[in-house]
């Protein structure tokens, strides 16, 4: 199988009108915006409240708006929405549509579902793993449980509480968060996660931070998962001070809160005006601390995979969707990681000069990652002109021909005094190309006689149709290869030569072919020409030194790069969707890390039991600058 999620090569690919076939493996994807050769522009919509960011950059790419008045409704090629889309709009979705969704991935961006498959996820594969999301609390459900955690604690610590924080489940951007250390204190009229709360967060200058880590999910059958190498550092705007729990300033990190804080524009220490950095700023602080940064972000990709890796069984197999989500993860002083939340639809505002750094980088890859192709420009009309014959949505099975079979000719071999001749037939589709350009193959019959035109065409896929014979005498076309034809889908099928003009019929041939008249000189034969358009090469990008492996996704789209999977078994257990065995490899790596930075040399054989072996994947580790390749970690761990 191909790179999963969207319009691959090679996949299943099915259209309105047309009947259902493989793409060709030579389809060609487009690296920039604009269509090649004859193609136009490609085409976004936009659902009310959707960040204008994306149209400022899809814009700049040369796409075009959708015009809901002038436009056809599926006359597009993205749909974005800040909202969950319908089951009507997946059940819809065409080969040359995107939509920036998968389904139900509800699981892990409501506060009170992600503490509860997190909950169950420890429950089956132990703490070891699944211990970087604080202990949490649905209420009211959970308030027994709650009450017996808050009084366990209390006596523990000689009655000395510890600090918790309270969330509505269902608000964003910091609404309705207080933090509390005496039960008394907690009231709440909605639904609500409480969690304990990071007491001993990593201070830079004094300030309390967070990070916003964006994470792509290609596909979740099988499971595909990049992650964004820059991204965001929130500062609180006032330094952290555990005597002051109702100044949320000093504990949230929320940009929606803090930019109303009256320190917001002053030059804080080592922080600046404003509330955020970048992630790269923060390498470089990292690193002059010292610290061991690589198993620190492996700690973070761990976070990210493991709770996808908690709703993946649970979600729709869907093609052509891809879902941009936020992790806000924090670090505490002893340099752990945890996460926090994971936002649905992050904010793509532009605040400040680092917004505009990251977010603007951000959406240019993510719709790189969305493969588009050539043909995808044309849109159900290019569809339409190449090999796909039965409408069927993604993800449903082909219904059975409802409609007698026929095949189809150029029109310009059809005169209406043809189509006068063929009662009871009707519609003419046809294959990649233009029919205007074919020769014209009707001529008049010199004895007068009104047989009916017999004709017949190669529809195999990856090859153009063969010559077309024309015999004077009887008016009729043979084939030096017949086929079985395939279906048409009456109620769709339409000629793309013109709208206008009348549309010609064909009747089904018999499958045997006419023979050919021994007087007939080579002369009377006219050729058609092929129909198939120019095939383009796919891009190649410049860190792809192996050449592209069906099946296998791009190790790096951009900034994105692929953490999971990451080596043969991994790529086994995503198509699988085989947890155990994707939850053991990630602990394995991870083990791997960091033996190699504390132990400094590993056996040939044990490094690569660890890390799956030679396989066919270029795995890089998200995180560092310059993204290193696992090959080379395990030859690092070989070094005396």
């Amino acid at each position: 199988m191909n790179e999963p999620g969207i319009g691959e090569e090679g996949e299943r690919v099915e259209v309105e009108g047309v009947c259902n076939l493989s793409a060709p493996d030579t389809a060609p994807e487009l690296e920039m915006a604009t269509g090649v050769g004859e193609t136009g522009p490609l085409v976004f919509r936009l659902h009310e409240g959707a960040p204008e960011l994306v149209r400022e950059v899809l814009l700049e790419r040369g796409w075009r708006e959708f015009a809901e008045q002038r436009q056809e409704e599926g006359d597009w090629n993205l749909y974005w929405r800040s909202a969950a889309f319908r089951n009507a709009d997946y059940d819809k979705i065409m080969p040359w549509q995107r939509l920036n969704h998968h389904p139900k991935t509800v699981g892990i961006a409501r506060k009170d579902w992600l503490a509860r498959n997190l909950r169950r996820m420890r429950g089956t594969f132990g703490s070891a793993l699944y211990n970087f999301s604080p202990i949490s609390f649905n209420l009211p459900n959970d308030y027994i449980r709650f009450l017996e955690e808050y009084s366990k604690h209390r006596l523990a610590n000689g009655g000395e509480g510890a600090y918790w924080i309270c969330k509505p489940v269902d608000l964003s951007r910091g609404r309705g968060i207080f933090i509390f250390e005496d039960i008394k204190d907690l009231v709440y009229d909605c639904s609500v996660t409480v969690q304990r709360y990071i007491s001993n967060p990593l201070l830079i200058s004094g300030y309390k931070f967070d990070l916003r880590i964006y994470v792509c999910v290609k596909s979740f059958s099988p499971l595909t998962i990049y992650m964004y190498q820059e991204g965001l550092v929130r500062f609180a705007t006032e330094k952290f001070n555990l005597g002051a729990l109702n100044n949320l300033y000093s504990h949230l990190t929320n940009t929606s809160i803090n930019k109303l804080g009256p320190f917001y524009s002053t030059d804080k220490e080592h922080i600046g005006e404003g509330c955020k950095w970048t992630l790269s700023k923060f390498r470089c602080f990292l690193q002059s601390l010292g610290i061991n940064e690589l198993l620190l972000w492996q700690k973070i990709n761990n976070i990210v995979t493991l709770t996808l890796l908690a709703i993946a069984p649970s979600i729709p197999s869907r093609r052509n969707c891809i879902e941009l989500f936020g992790f806000d993860i924090l670090i505490d002083e002893n340099f752990k990681p945890w996460l926090l939340e994971v936002n649905y639809s992050p904010a793509l505002s532009l605040d400040c000069s680092a917004d505009i750094t990251v977010k603007k980088g951000l959406i240019n890859d993510l719709v790189d990652l969305m493969n588009y192709k050539e043909i995808d420009c044309l849109r159900q009309r290019g569809y339409l002109k190449q090999k796909y014959k039965r409408p069927c949505y993604l993800g449903s099975q082909a219904l059975p021909p409802r409609s007698p079979q026929v095949l189809l000719l150029p029109r310009c071999l059809c005169k209406e005094s043809i189509s006068e001749k063929c009662p009871g037939h009707s519609h003419l589709s046809t294959r990649a190309g233009s029919t205007d350009s074919f020769a014209t193959a009707h001529q008049p019959s010199q004895d007068g006689s009104n047989e009916n035109l017999n004709c017949a065409l190669q529809l195999s896929l990856g090859s153009s149709l063969k010559p077309v014979a024309l015999r004077h005498g009887c008016r009729k076309l043979r084939l030096s290869h017949l086929q079985k034809p395939e279906t048409v889908d009456h109620s769709r099928a339409h000629d793309l030569g013109s709208e206008n003009e009348s549309r010609s019929c064909i009747s089904t041939p018999d499958k045997r072919t006419v023979k050919k008249n021994p007087k007939q000189k080579s002369s009377s034969f006219l050729k058609l020409p092929p129909i198939h358009g120019h095939k383009y090469k796919p891009p190649i990008y410049p860190w792809d030194n192996k050449v592209k492996i069906p099946g296998v996704p791009l190790s790096r789209v951009g900034d994105f790069i692929l953490t999971f999977p990451f080596n043969d078994v991994t790529l086994r257990a995503s198509q699988a969707l085989n947890i155990k065995m994707a939850v053991q490899e990630v602990y394995k790596l991870t083990k791997l890390i960091h033996s190699c930075h504390h132990k400094g040399k590993r056996r040939k054989e044990d490094t690569d039991r660890q890390s799956g072996g030679e396989g066919k994947l270029e795995f890089l580790l998200w995180g560092p600058r310059n993204p290193p390749s696992l090959t080379s970690l395990s030859d690092c761990c070989l070094k005396t």
